[in-house]
């Protein structure tokens, strides 16, 4: 613990250190911030928000994970292990700091990212426009806090159910001319992964986790910003037991395995960024280093007939290059390119028992190991145009090109189009389309020597089959916003996308990493309604989305499922496993007197897929969480002072049942649960 807890320690500055420069840095600094977001505008995109005042006033505010800030979001649906899927995508999420592409993670679970470090957090979704490639299901789009906007420090902690405890401390200002930021986090608990019973905290059911985030920028001349950016973290989890499991090779006590699971994450980005009379620019290096170990426990293999070593690799280094020029009042140019490279390491060091012609055990157990290494590449370039055809009328054209040099070598063509119009001063409409390519994710890939396990306990269902293939495209949008009066304001989106190829992700195994697998066909579509009210002291929001996403024909990965499920899927179109008809939010703050607030949120699901070919489903649920804050001066300094309690009504959730494609076990969401934290801030 003491090693977790020191590995990431925010950077301690003195408050004393700001200096007389600061209005002038932050007027300077906001210029720029303007710059860089007309670089890459979100015109036809649908984008749904949260700036750090109202990440601040939701329960567990900052202390709540990304992907639970996330899932206030329209079209956003959760899943077990920290997973989301949005508008019927699985992962399949570009996240983009200050405008820098960061390639994603190894990891399914657990944050790599400080909401702390948030000043706002945007999500597109819909037919995007010509910069936003690689990953394309949906772009998280953050933008860190400044020194110079928002200088001042704070240390904390938060503590409750589950033997929770989670210290942060962070400091933000001016430092001999130099915009800094930086902050850090430890948190654990007897609760990291859901629990696979009813049963809360689950036995071996623990996590310590550690990140941290640096953000320093410098103006060098007028119009021109050197940034750096660096997080890290470090997550350690407990893989939770479930008592009470036949043992079919040998004997044991399911609740008493103890296998669990790192993972490690940095990311780094030096960018340029510049400013000119029409012309704005950035130029950005980025790398990323991800690893994941799965320990299993000695006695899996009673249980499952293997015991696996699992480790996944994926170091990433690239540039991004975008600008902007603005013709004239109706024409304005934006264009850009990316460039990465990634080695991959995939390595598995497994335990099995022989098998006889009558498929029993023979012998005593033996290792089998299977690594695959490789190097690959991705390339994009971008041009668009977005054209004022009238006051009231935008449109956005533009055309992508991208080529992978990976497992399967590809490339595509992709034109996007969207029209803005703004009917009234109250309505605006939008229609979108765009031709996408998405390659899969490098680092999952599994090192596919299924033959190498033949007449072992080990053998998957099916043989190796074909490697994972770039999902190919068709994306339409529509929408339509109108602001009712001054208080209330409707939305309404509209989606459909016809792929090839179509992406999907399943756990096979214990060790919680997705391998990807591909549909030869795909079709998602759904319909997104919110509202918005806001009169005073009180603001309340809501969203209901209805969602379908389907596949046929498994054409990769085909080791991972058995013959019957493979045979089925071939012939009919079928859910995918993260499909949910009809999904549901609502959230509320009311801050109900001087410095005190009161905040609600609500979350409904009808049911994620579940048994043969996920042709059916399980339960329908809600969850409500709620969170009181207050703000105080005390002993010659501000405070804050906080209460949340989540699941208010203690329902017990099944989010899966261990049944569906790529589906590895059951899991249950966290039962009610009480914090409390304290904040100094200086």
């Amino acid at each position: 613990m003491r090693r977790l807890a020191l590995l990431l320690l925010p950077i301690a500055l003195p408050a004393a250190a700001q200096d007389a420069e600061l209005p002038e840095m932050v007027v300077e600094a906001r210029r720029l911030d303007e710059a860089r977001s007309r670089i890459s505008p979100t015109l036809g995109a649908n984008v749904s928000s949260l700036d750090r005042k109202a990440i601040e006033s939701l329960p567990l505010g900052a202390d709540a994970p990304i992907n639970g800030l996330l899932l206030q979001f329209p079209g956003v649906v959760q899943d077990s292990f920290g997973e989301i899927h949005v508008r019927g995508e699985h992962r399949n999420l570009q996240y983009r700091i200050n405008g820098v592409t960061i390639p994603e993670g190894i990891q399914g679970f657990g944050a790599f990212l400080d909401a702390r470090a948030i000043s706002r957090l945007d999500l597109l979704t819909g037919a995007l426009p010509a910069q936003f490639g690689y990953r394309t299901g949906a772009v998280v789009d953050v933008t860190l806090r400044s020194g110079a906007a928002d200088p001042g420090g704070w240390a904390g902690v938060t503590a409750g159910s589950f033997g929770t405890v989670q210290p942060s401390a962070g400091w933000a200002g001016v430092v001999g001319g130099w915009d800094v930021f930086a902050t850090g986090t430890y948190r654990q608990s007897t609760l990291g992964i859901e629990s696979p019973t009813v049963r809360q905290p689950p036995l071996n059911g623990f996590t310590e986790q550690a990140r941290g985030l640096f953000h320093v920028s410098r103006v060098l001349a007028p119009g021109v910003r050197l940034s750096a950016i660096g997080g890290a973290s470090a997550n350690r989890f407990g893989i939770p037991a479930n008592p009470g499991q036949p043992a079919e090779f040998g004997e044991g006590d399911s609740g008493r395995l103890r296998a669990r699971q790192w993972e490690r994450n940095q990311f780094g980005i030096l960018s340029l960024q510049g400013s000119k009379g029409a012309f704005d620019w950035q130029v950005a290096g980025f790398g990323r280093n991800s690893t994941t170990h799965y320990l299993p426990d000695a006695n899996e293999l009673a249980f499952n007939g293997i015991a696996t070593d699992f480790r996944r690799r994926s170091a990433a280094l690239g540039v991004q290059a975008d600008g902007a020029y603005r013709l004239n009042e109706r024409h304005t140019l934006r264009f850009g390119a990316m460039s990465m490279g990634e080695r991959v390491l995939a390595a598995n060091g497994s335990t099995v028992f022989p098998l006889d012609v009558d498929g029993e055990v023979a012998g005593d157990p033996f290792l089998l190991s299977a690594r695959r290494a490789r190097t690959t590449t991705l390339h994009g370039v971008w041009l668009q145009d977005e054209w004022r055809v009238a006051d009231r009328l935008t449109i956005n054209a533009g055309l992508r090109g991208d080529y992978a040099d990976q497992a399967v070598q590809a490339g595509q063509l992709s034109p996007r189009l969207n029209a803005v119009w703004r009917a009234t001063d109250a309505t605006t409409l939008s229609l979108g389309y765009a031709r996408y390519f998405t390659p899969p994710a490098q680092e999952l890939i599994q090192p596919g020597q299924a033959a190498l396990f033949a007449g072992t306990t080990g053998a998957p269902p099916g043989t190796d089959g074909q490697l994972p293939r770039p999902e190919r495209s068709h994306y339409f949008s529509a929408g339509a916003s109108h602001r009712w009066d001054e208080r209330l304001t409707l939305g309404a989106n509209a989606w459909f996308k016809d792929a090839r190829d179509m992406l999907d992700l399943g756990q096979f195994g214990r060790a919680i990493v997705f391998t990807p697998f591909n549909y030869r066909q795909g079709r998602t579509y759904g319909a997104e309604f919110t509202a918005h009210w806001r009169s005073g002291p009180l603001e309340i929001n809501g969203s209901l989305t209805v969602s379908r996403a389907t596949g046929r024909d498994i054409r990769s990965s085909q080791f991972a499922f058995d013959a019957e499920e493979l045979a089925y899927a071939r012939g009919k179109w079928v859910r995918t496993d993260h499909d949910q008809l009809l999904t549901a939010t609502a959230g509320a703050v009311w801050r109900a007197w001087e410095g005190g607030r009161v905040s609600a949120t609500a979350y409904f699901g009808n049911g994620l897929r579940r048994g043969f070919a996920n042709t059916e489903k399980n339960d329908p649920y809600a969850t409500v969480n709620l969170g009181v804050a207050h703000g105080f001066e005390a002993l010659g300094g501000r405070w804050e002072a906080r209460v949340d309690l989540l699941n208010l009504a203690d329902a017990r959730v099944q989010l899966r049942d261990g049944s569906g494609i790529g589906v590895g076990a059951p899991q249950f969401l966290m039962r009610r649960a009480a914090y409390a934290g304290l904040t100094r801030f200086f």
